[in-house]
Order: structure tokens, then sequence, then C-alpha cells
């Protein structure tokens, strides 16, 4: 077996690839197998990467194939790439694209053939039950009702069979929209070169089989602008469904500096209005209300009665079930998801990707970072101990209780305020997943609290103010995970989270990745030392991991702490 020691990759027969950190070539290697493989374990040394069925279809579905993926294993191995691997990727892989989506040749519109390039593969589906209620056999595959063209997608991905989905889409009302060269605020405004090759990822050359997919971007570099480019290409009514009003509000922004649509083109539908135009932003809230739990979504109207030619979601990372339902129901509109993390915690990636539409562009987040596209940012997680009073409560608790004994660990907010007391140039956001601990560190601080009750108007009364810097600190719950535009935010302060969330933990250290001159970015963490937290903060850290951002660990001992000395030398990297 060849040996070159300074390659950074190990590939191993059950598709893990094992990435040496300190060998030379490492980032590299890092953003080449991003792609097609996701990360599994990240501690200090040697990070573990799982190759999936699913990261592969979404490389398939991006225009790669096996031979490239080979070709990046051969590349970065320090050792010969197994065997028998490439076969595995290459039957994997060709499995997107044995069953392709068209449209019946001289039907009425209402019907989809589904064709299928194996005979075996043919009897296979035809004897899966779950589709027998939606596929008719027929010479070389079936028809389908267009109506289940989704839910077909949706069914076959879990029986391991990706559709290769060409059929037909609509086109929608035209609508005139292009975007500025001049902001209206006066800025000069340049479209970023991924952000002209993400639209045109997703758009492709208009032909079948292009016009939907996913975008995966950092949170600061401007995924609002890749959506507005496609909006700009395709000049059709749009709908964008996003987290929040404070989302709908910046996207009604963002349209009205950066684009000729005008103010009456554009609505809001939302629980603070209900408007509809040729370009409306709606929430997901206010699209899965319904009156009781067994109702219907009275809000899914909106996606039936008007005319869209392009589904815009924001943070589709968030979609909720109810909306994947009905975006079952629309795959012949023209879909683009935004989001900084395709993780979902819980595992309906494969939803995504055949709902949706696959990952069509991708983009390391240090590679942003090196090009000043992005902030650079250090993560820094600090560990201290439970007060004397908590351990025995804490020795006898459940492990959710646990959780949120140590997330609530009294001594975070010393730590917190010591942390602000050494960045007194930074803006500062406090983030917490409990409100009596962000009331209790607010009112210490003196600082504003924003949380899911703060009515809209005050919110964005407090956000204007961060925004002018008429105040440097304000505390918010999880409202801050999603849509928060405060570019001058140059530092989170982490108290506690939705246990392991990993699209937690990308979301927040997002609110603070806006570029800014000379002047880094910093994302604490405090943890409760020695309790299930740390067990959590590590799952939470594994998709920053992947981005290439380490943590560096610090440990805080109340007034006789080296925290001071420590913050002040993580001011000035090496």
């Amino acid at each position: 077996m060849e040996e070159s020691a300074d390659k950074p990759l190990i590939v191993q027969s059950d598709h893990t690839l094992l990435l040496d950190v300190h060998a030379s070539g490492a980032e590299e290697a890092r953003a080449a197998i991003l792609p097609f493989a996701e990360l599994e374990k990240s501690p200090e040394h040697i990070h573990t990467y799982r190759i999936t069925p699913l990261s592969l279809w979404n490389a398939a579905g991006a225009g790669l194939s096996a031979a490239d993926v080979i070709g990046v294993l051969a590349k970065y191995s320090r050792y010969d790439v197994p065997g028998g691997i490439s076969a595995g990727f290459a039957d994997t892989m060709s499995r997107y694209g044995k069953l392709l989506l068209k449209a019946v040749r001289g039907g009425n519109g209402d019907e989809l053939f589904l064709a299928v390039s194996d005979p075996v593969i043919e009897k296979e589906i035809a004897a899966a039950k779950i589709l027998s209620d939606y596929l008719t056999g027929t010479a070389g595959g079936f028809t389908l009702k267009l109506v289940n063209r989704g839910t077909i997608k949706r069914e076959l991905i879990r029986l391991g069979w990706p559709v290769q989905d060409e059929a037909p889409l609509k086109s929608g009302e035209s609508l005139e929209i292009a975007l500025r060269k001049d902001c209206v605020s006066g800025k000069a405004f340049t479209l970023r070169d991924y952000q002209e090759e993400a639209a045109r990822s997703v758009l492709g050359k208009g032909g079948p089989g292009t016009g939907f997919g996913v975008v995966v971007l950092p949170c600061g570099s401007g995924k609002t602008v890749v959506g507005m480019t496609v909006m700009s290409l395709l000049k059709t009514n749009t709908l964008i469904l996003s987290a929040n009003v404070a989302a709908v509000h910046q996207w009604i922004e963002e349209l009205l500096d950066k684009t000729t649509l005008t103010r009456s083109q554009i609505a809001e539908y939302s629980g603070d209005s209900k408007s509809v135009a040729p370009v409306t932003i709606a929430t997901y809230q206010i699209l899965t209300w319904r009156a009781d739990r067994g109702g219907d979504f009275p809000h899914f109207s909106l996606f039936r009665k008007y005319p869209w030619g392009l589904i815009i979601y924001d943070e589709v990372h968030l979609l909720p079930a109810p909306v994947f339902r009905v975006t079952a129901e629309l795959q012949a509109v023209r879909r683009l998801g935004l989001t900084a993390t395709l993780v979902r915690e819980d595992g309906a990636e494969d939803a995504v990707f055949s709902l949706v539409g696959p990952k069509r562009y991708d983009v390391p987040w240090k590679d942003l970072e090196r090009k000043g596209w992005i902030a650079e940012a250090h993560c820094i997680e600090v560990r201290l101990d439970l007060p004397d009073k908590l351990k025995v409560p804490y020795a006898v608790a459940g492990k959710r209780e646990k959780y949120r004994l140590a997330a609530e660990n009294p001594l975070k907010e010393e730590a917190a305020m010591e942390l602000i007391a050494n960045h007194r140039e930074d803006q500062i956001l406090v983030i917490g997943q409990y409100i009596s601990q962000l009331e209790s560190v607010a009112e210490k601080l003196r600082a504003p609290l924003v949380t899911g009750k703060t009515p809209n108007a005050e919110r964005e009364k407090i956000y204007a103010a961060f925004k002018k810097n008429e105040i440097r600190v304000m505390v918010v719950s999880k409202v801050a995970n999603f849509a928060l535009d405060l570019p001058d935010a140059s530092m989170a302060v982490q108290l506690s989270g939705s246990f392991g969330s990993r699209q937690e933990e990308a979301q927040r250290l997002g609110r603070i990745l806006r570029p800014k001159k000379n002047k880094n970015s910093y994302f604490y963490t405090i943890v409760s030392r020695s309790t299930v937290e740390e067990d959590f903060a590590a799952n939470r850290q594994k998709f920053l991991a992947e981005q290439g951002y380490r943590y560096s660990i610090q440990y805080w001992a109340g007034e006789e702490s080296a925290l001071s000395g420590a913050a002040s030398a993580v001011r000035e990297p090496a």
C-alpha cells in the first residue's frame, strides 16, 4: 500500500473519511469533500466524515459524477483508496437518473410519466404497496396524476430511488423586475461572483430538470441577493416564505433598495397583515396556523389561488412538516431553497431534496472568509463549574432536568458580564434559550431584551437603536436564530441553546458574520463543565467544524479566573 504522509485524508471501506486537521492541505481537502460527505465527529485532531446515499445524490444533483468523487479522494488520500468503494459510489450515484419524471406525450397536462430504465426496478416499484394508490403501470414505467408528483418523489427516495424530475414547470404570471446598479439607499450595488453562480446553478439553461434546488451559503453572505437575482432572471410573480415577521420586513427593505419593484408590487402575509401582491412575503408560522389540531390549514390557499412562477423557501432547513405537504402539490412551480445549513434535527433532509430540490450550490464558509465576504470569526467555548449548591440537585435529576440546571447555571451570568467588559469596542448579542435566565442577565446588564413575546414594533425599535450604535448590548432569545439583520454585531455570547442543535449553532454564529472593516468577530459559548451540556455543545459545534471553525477552550473560576487575560489574548489571535 502506498503512503503519502503529508496528505490529510484517510479513506476507509465503510465509507468514512478521516481528516487529519494538522496535515498540509487539510482545509483544501475539507472544501473538496464537502459536496459529497457529511461530518460525524470533530474532536481536536481527526475529524470523521461519512459518505451517505443522500450526500451522493446531492452531489449527483449538482452535476458531480462518481469519477469526480473518486478523483477527490485519490488526490487527498494518504493511502490507496479501497478498491471496492468506487463501485459502491458509482452504483449509488447511478440511482439518480434511473427514474425520470416526464410529461405524458399528447396528454392534457393532468398526468405525468415516470420512466423506469430497468425492468427489475420497475417490478420493485410496482410491488411497493405505499405507491399502489398513486401509480398506474404502463410500458416502460408508470403514469401518475400531476397532483401526486411530490408525494411520489418523497416516497421513492425513502425506498432508495431518487427521482430525476424533468417534467415541465409553469412560467407563472410575468412581472418586470431588474436589479439596480445603485441602491436606493445610495450605495453602489454589484452582484458578487458566487451570488450569480448560485442563482444560475438553480436555473441552469432552462431545460428539463432545472428551475428548482437549494443554495447553501453562510449567514451574512447575501442569500437574499441570490433570491432576488433568480427573481430578476425569471421575471415572474414570486411567493417568498420566511422565518418570522422581522425577516419579512428585511425582504421588503432589500427588494425596495436593490430592485426596480415598487412598494405597491410587494405585500406582507403574516399575523400582522394579510395582503397579496405580485411579490408576497409570508411567514411559515401563519401558513401552519389552524383553529384546532385536527383542522385544515386555511392559509394554504395562498399557494393555490395565485399564479406564482417562483416560490422561495428562505431558511429552508426550517420548513415545517405541514408545508412539506403543500409543497408536494406544487411541483410544477419553480422552487428555490436558501439556507446556511441543510442540517435538519428531524432527519428530513430527504424531504428537502425531493420536494424543494437537490443542493445545487454550496461554498465553504472559510472560502468566503478568506475573500473578505464574511467576517473572520473566532469561536471560544468557556467552561465553568456548577456552584456547590446545584451539584446534588444535578446529580439526582433526570436527563432533561440535568440539561436545564446546567444551562441555567447562575455563574454564566457573571462570566458573560466579564466577557462583555473585556470587549468594550464590540456590539454584542447575548443569546439564550430560557427566558428567566435572559431576564436576569438583561437586568444586570441594563440591556434591552427581545423575545418571541416582544411586539414587532418594539423589536424593530430596538433593532434600529442597535444598528445606530445607540445601544451596545442586546439580549435575545431564539428569535435571534433566524434572519436577524444586525450588520454591526461583532460578538455573541451564547448562554444556552436548544440541546444539541447544529443548525442553531450555525445560525447564531451567522448573526455576527457580516464583514467589518479591520474587525474580527467573536463567538463565545458558555458551558457548565462535567455536565450533559458538554456533550450537547460538542454536537452543536459539528456543523461549524465542518466549515473549518475550531473552538478554543477557556476555563472560568469566578474572580480568580484567568478569563480576562485569556479574552484579551483571543482578541489578537496568532
